[in-house]
């Protein structure tokens, strides 16, 4: 919840704390940022101190970020200091965020059996689009943004006392699988690699390369929808879209997607349970057409073609999630490796995708800004008409060479009289 909370409310944060849409996006790009680490560290912990134990860890950090960011909200203090307290509390949310969605796959396997796997990772996979919907639902309504800051401490400080209805593990193991240990994190990377590794990890070649396909296709759906949810505000709000229309939008499609995973989790457990492949190459081409279709939606008075656009991608993406976790676990038949690094590459492309429309040399961070930047480089290469001397002859291979010319940005010789005669 604490990633995309500031997306609908970023240019209300800039005015009101007197600092940059760059600097809004940081508060985003910290909980990725420092998420990378600490997601590759979970497995170890698991394995050392078990389930209960990370989970406390993650709720103590949740309370931190709440009242640490609370703290900065304080009036008295200068632009400077504020900024570097929401920073501060924003850098423990990245703890407690990845300890609860990299675990979610080794909770599964060690609570749930096979009738009931998927279903139990979807749950704990759509927990942070919930949060997510919900922040991007909240966060625009309960007034400015020093409130709007302290509702979020409420909603995370009430959030933290269920982790301690978390056990370690069940009495009697449901699978075989659960009642193992998983290789660690250096033994997986190593499979993936090629190079000698213990047998439980060893993976064949078909694996790896299925392992990366994987990885590749989550990192871009996660990242999309939270690079989305963080820049929704700059993107809607020049087209004349309220800060409670973005935030809609983004709400829109995660809970689309939450209730198409609720309903599609069952069925992958009992249906389609060695279909997951079949299901992530039909999903995934459209939501590549929903991300391709913003390109023309994203303009005045289309807000119903939006909240099309945005279910699509909701339904799609999101029940890709369990999907994503189970095949990855399967693949390499390690619960926590195989999530961490699929929750760090989601991660790392979301911070890539934030900061790439944010490069002056790429695209301009607005959307206004993107639609006059563009409208000068096509004003630029339109083809200038040359008018041709009066009352001298063109042949028709002169013209064609001429337009010839202009459509591909060439020079224009000055004719000569030789060739005006021609």
């Amino acid at each position: 919840m604490s990633w995309p909370w500031f997306g609908p409310i970023s240019n209300n944060m800039a005015k009101e704390f007197h600092i940059t849409l760059d600097q809004v996006n940081w508060l985003g790009n910290i909980v990725a940022l420092i998420y990378l680490p600490v997601a590759l560290v979970i497995p170890h912990i698991v394995q050392r101190y078990g389930i209960r134990r990370c989970c406390d860890i993650g709720a103590v950090a949740m309370i931190l970020s709440a009242w640490i960011r609370y703290a900065g909200t304080s009036k008295s203090l200068s632009p400077k200091s504020a900024y570097a307290l929401l920073m501060v509390g924003q850098l423990f949310a990245s703890i407690a965020q990845p300890v609860y969605q990299v675990l979610g796959p080794k909770y599964s396997e060690t609570w749930f059996g096979l009738k009931g796997r998927t279903t139990a990772t979807m749950i704990l996979a759509i927990a942070n689009p919930v949060g997510g919907a919900v922040g991007q639902l909240i966060s625009p309504l309960v007034g400015d943004t020093r409130q709007s800051i302290l509702v979020l401490g409420i909603l995370s400080t009430a959030a933290t006392p269920f982790a301690l209805l978390v056990g370690k593990a069940p009495p009697t193991p449901p699978t075989y699988a659960g009642s193992k240990d998983s290789p660690s994190l250096i033994s997986l990377v190593r499979a993936i690699l090629g190079l000698p590794t213990d047998r439980k990890a060893q993976m064949s070649k078909q694996e790896r390369f299925d392992f990366c396909i994987v990885v590749i296709i989550f990192g871009a759906l996660v990242a999309a929808s939270n690079t989305f949810a963080i820049l929704s505000a700059q993107i809607l709000q020049p087209m004349g879209y309220s800060a409670d229309e973005s935030g809609f939008l983004g709400a829109c499609m995660l809970l689309t997607g939450i209730v198409s995973a609720v309903v599609t989790a069952p069925l992958f457990d009992r249906v389609f349970t060695h279909h997951l492949a079949v299901t992530s190459k039909v999903l995934v081409p459209i939501v590549g057409v929903g991300w391709l279709a913003l390109i023309w939606a994203v303009k005045p008075h289309n807000i119903g073609g939006l909240f099309a656009i945005m279910t699509l991608i909701g339904v799609s993406s999101v029940t890709m999630l369990p999907v994503s976790l189970e095949l990855a676990c399967e693949l390499t038949r390690n619960a926590d490796g195989s999530s961490a690094i699929l929750w760090f590459t989601g991660n790392l492309f979301g911070v890539i995708f934030v900061l790439c429309p944010l490069s002056p040399n790429l695209v301009p961070a607005t959307t206004t800004n993107a639609i006059s930047f563009y409208s000068s480089r096509r004003s630029s290469c339109r083809p200038k008409r040359i008018p041709a001397a009066k009352h001298v002859p063109c042949t028709r291979l002169q013209r064609c060479l001429r337009h010839h010319r202009c459509i591909h940005g060439l020079s224009h010789p000055r004719r000569t009289k030789t060739e005006a005669i021609g």
